[in-house]
Parts: structure tokens; C-alpha cells; sequence
């Protein structure tokens, strides 16, 4: 029988055993973003046309109040949050790619549980983001608009993205898991983020919204992660929900579908 005095090593050697798996998931996913260095490019294209186009053109047009700040400062954020999750959603077709080529059978035999392959993924899907922060914060400072630059709010962000990030590449993979065929997952991809971007305020506030779409946004992820980006990015700002409301609902909705994402992961190979 053991004694009381060597659980917490246990415990100890149990976390650390996770951790170093979690982080062989992330570091193979991430090592064929270095192998491909052109994706960081091709992702550059949307965010710019959305802020150098679209949010200019709406600025000047001035046909959304958006209050004290310009309708661009407004947007930034929400052009980083839509980045992330036109980025992420998408992320499960590396899954089904994985499965087609047997790259997937060698991995589910691993001692890792499905929770930490999963988690790991979520992770790297998140750290994949983190460059989008960079595009948006230089065209942002270039087009004038309001950013807070001190360190806090700043490391607050890649949290905020790398949260983000994680809560729809784990959907992804969830549709993933179900589709199973490359076509289809695009199709519903498509479907997927539309609604989630336009119910939310990453565009507009939630004032002008009618009751039902508000309600929708009000269940929606990407609202939160927009508030919390909001506040941390634009002088003046202050999170509607609260930051720590915001962090929350992300938390909570990772947690969920991470949880459905391990019963379902392997699936995918039947």
C-alpha cells in the first residue's frame, strides 16, 4: 500500500507525463507550419482586404455608430477574431487528410489518451493564429487606429487568440470526426463560419442587431472573444460582458468540446 507522502509525486510525475505528451501533439503540428512557411502569407491576404477595404470603406461611409471610436478602430478586433476563426474552422481537414494517408492509424495507437491528442491539436491550431496578431497590429498601426501597446492587454490578446483559436479548431475537428469525406467538411465549413461571423460583433454592435440575432450572438463564442479583444486592443474600450466574463465562456466552451471532440476522435477511422 502507498503512502500519502508519495501521491503528490504521482501526481506530479502524472502532469508532467501529459504535459511532455501534449507537447510532442503541438510540436508536429506546428513543425509543418515551418515546412510550409508560404501558409503565413496566403492568411495575411483576408484580414488585409477586410481592414484596408472593407473597414474604410464602411469608416468613411460612416453608416454604423459605433460611439466614441472610429467604426476601424471597432472593426480591428473583429478582423482579428474573424482570422482566427476562418483559420481554425477549418483545421479538422488536416484530420480526414491524416486518416486518407494512415498517418492517423499510428497515432491513435500511441499510449497518449484521445483528450491529450485532442487538447494538443486545439494548442497548435491556437499558436498557428498567433501570426495574424502581427498583420493586424502593423496595417492597424499604419491606418491610425487607436491601439493599446502596453505589455498586459498585449499578452492578454494571445491569450485571447490562442482561446479562440482552440474552442473552433476543436468544432473542427468535431465535424471532422463526423464528415469524414474532404468535400463535405468544406461544405459545412462554410456554413459554419458565416453564421458564427455574422452573429456576432465583430461588425456591428449588439445594439443594432434585431432581438433574434441577438440572441444568437449572445450564445455565440466569437462574441466574446471579439469583446475581450476589443478591450485589450483599442484605447478607450471596455469589455461589455467584463474580461473575465468573456475568458470565461471561452473556458467553459473549450471544455465542452473538448469533451465531446475525445469521444468521438476516433471515429473518424471507421
Amino acid at each position: 500500500m502507498q503512502s500519502k507522502s508519495a501521491q503528490p509525486f504521482q501526481i506530479y510525475n502524472y502532469l508532467v507525463q501529459k504535459t511532455e505528451q501534449v507537447i510532442a501533439i503541438v510540436e508536429a503540428d506546428v513543425r509543418k507550419l515551418r515546412h510550409d512557411p508560404s501558409e503565413l502569407i496566403t492568411r495575411m491576404i483576408q484580414p488585409s482586404i477586410w481592414l484596408l477595404i472593407f473597414g474604410q470603406a464602411m469608416a468613411n461611409a460612416k453608416a454604423i455608430p459605433t460611439g466614441e471610436v472610429s467604426y476601424l478602430d471597432f472593426i480591428a478586433p473583429g478582423i482579428l477574431a474573424q482570422s482566427i476563426l476562418f483559420i481554425s474552422i477549418f483545421y479538422g481537414i488536416a484530420l480526414i487528410w491524416e486518416r486518407d494517408m494512415g498517418v492517423l492509424h499510428k497515432i491513435l495507437v500511441t499510449p497518449a489518451p484521445r483528450s491529450i491528442l485532442v487538447i494538443g491539436r486545439a494548442i497548435a491550431a491556437g499558436i498557428r493564429g498567433i501570426s495574424q496578431i502581427f498583420i493586424i497590429y502593423i496595417l492597424s498601426f499604419f491606418l491610425g487606429i487607436d491601439l493599446r501597446l502596453e505589455l498586459l492587454p498585449f499578452l492578454g490578446v494571445l491569450v485571447a487568440v490562442m482561446l479562440g483559436g482552440a474552442v473552433f479548431s476543436t468544432l473542427s475537428l468535431i465535424v471532422a470526426s463526423l464528415v469524414k469525406k474532404r468535400e463535405r467538411f468544406m461544405g459545412i465549413g462554410q456554413v459554419l463560419t458565416m453564421p458564427l461571423f455574422f452573429a456576432s460583433n465583430a461588425l456591428y454592435p449588439l445594439e443594432l442587431m434585431p432581438a433574434w440575432i441577438k440572441a444568437i450572438s449572445i450564445v455565440n463564442p466569437l462574441t466574446y472573444q471579439v469583446d475581450a479583444l476589443r478591450s485589450l486592443m483599442i484605447k478607450g474600450e471596455v469589455a461589455s460582458f467584463g474580461l473575465a466574463t468573456d475568458f470565461a465562456v471561452g473556458m467553459i466552451a473549450f471544455i465542452i468540446l473538448v469533451s465531446i471532440a475525445t469521444r468521438i476522435y476516433p471515429k473518424i477511422l471507421y
